[in-house]
């Protein structure tokens, strides 16, 4: 459990203070294209979290069927839930790989169910150009690619193609080895430089500008004081032009700050959330959908008031 005394809040290890970026001149981005649809971003938008694999950090096998993963989308959906966000591969740190034809076996059913019966998009979370076509030719509307294209160089180009919406992700290396490259001598800085390198990508083949929305990567190939930092400086990364997402549900830097397991980090996880809503974020994902909801509600509510 961290202490006072134990963040180096420049994430670098060596405890110099952080150099905070200006507050960002970029307008908010008001929409995201989605499918034929303009998402509005003018509030906030959950995504909800649905891992069909039996190791996922938090919640691996919770959803052994279709079943019971369109039972707790359904659940999610009328939570509040905006976007559902399915997933056939576990990505946290140390993961092993799967094969893309065991990913497929795991999502399409879900992805076709889902599509046929819920009216929100469904996103895929995949690094792999071949799940993320199948994935959009059953019904799936947009692509996170945690690896921001750098797993496979082929992703972007299938996403144009297939008329998808796309996440970037911040991530280095792969699950197995990105604890041992996180090594920043400016982590937000460098972050942003990373994410606006996969940006470029993704427009230089052809995946329109407002289909494209950015996460800087929260707990990948980051250290929890790299992620705290990071949670503190979101507004730095506002240059980049693109709405931003992020994904702290239950992940280990909050452990690290509270010492408490996966399933007890859910106020660890509203409050990373709230930060990150008052520097500009509009698009949140996370395993427990009400709680958020009713955050971010009470929230808006204060501001408006106080406006």
């Amino acid at each position: 459990m961290m202490r006072k005394g134990d963040l180096a809040v420049d994430g670098s290890g060596r405890g110099e203070r952080y150099a905070f970026p200006p507050r960002s001149s970029v307008s908010p981005v008001s929409f995201w294209r989605v499918g034929d649809q303009e998402m509005d971003l003018s509030s906030p938008r959950v995504m909800g979290v649905l891992n069909l694999t039996p190791d996922s950090f938090s919640d691996g096998g919770a959803l052994p069927s279709v079943e019971a993963a369109l039972l707790r989308a359904r659940k999610m959906v009328e939570e509040g839930a905006d976007i559902l966000d399915v997933g056939g591969e576990s990505t946290r740190p140390g993961a092993s790989p799967v094969p893309s034809e065991e990913e497929i076996r795991r999502i399409l059913p879900f992805i076709r169910a889902a599509g046929a019966s819920l009216e929100v998009p469904i996103s895929v979370d995949t690094r792999k150009a071949v799940v993320a076509r199948e994935a959009l030719k059953a019904g799936a509307r947009i692509v996170n690619d945690v690896s921001g294209l750098n797993h496979d160089p082929g992703m972007a180009r299938v996403v144009a193609e297939e008329g998808g919406s796309l996440i970037l992700s911040h991530m280095r290396g792969t699950p197995a080895t990105m604890r041992e490259l996180a090594v920043y001598q400016d982590v937000l800085r460098e972050v942003g430089e990373e994410l606006g390198r996969s940006l470029d990508v993704a427009l230089g083949r052809g995946v329109g500008e407002d289909r494209i929305v950015l996460d800087p990567g929260i707990g990948f190939a980051k250290t929890p004081a790299q992620s705290l930092t990071i949670l503190g400086a979101l507004e730095g990364l506002r240059y980049l032009g693109r709405p931003l997402l992020v994904g702290v549900s239950r992940k280990s830097f909050i452990g690290e700050v509270t010492g408490v397991p996966p399933a007890e980090r859910l106020p660890g996880t509203l409050a990373a959330c709230v930060v990150s809503f008052l520097q500009g974020v509009r698009i949140f994902r996370v395993h427990d959908v009400a709680p958020l909801v009713q955050a971010l509600a009470v929230v808006r509510a204060i501001i408006e008031v106080g406006e």
